[in-house]
């Protein structure tokens, strides 16, 4: 897992997680994929930093992230 910075992440095409919710509407994950890289970032601070995961790293992560509520 790195972290991004603002100008790397940028260039990204981001959309919207369709495992984000909220009652509030600004409980949103978004998402930037790459062949080698998943980004995210939180929708509400979209010019701070973003996580990026390698597949297998995003693949074990998942699970646990879907449990975590």
């Amino acid at each position: 897992m790195n972290r991004k910075t603002t100008v790397e992440a940028s260039d990204l095409v981001w959309f919207k997680s369709s495992y984000s919710d909220g009652t509030d509407g600004n409980s949103c994950v978004e998402l930037a994929l790459t062949p080698r890289t998943i980004h995210v970032r939180d929708s509400k601070d979209v010019t701070g930093l973003s996580l990026t995961f390698t597949p297998p790293t995003w693949a074990h992560f998942i699970p646990y992230a879907s449990e975590a509520r």
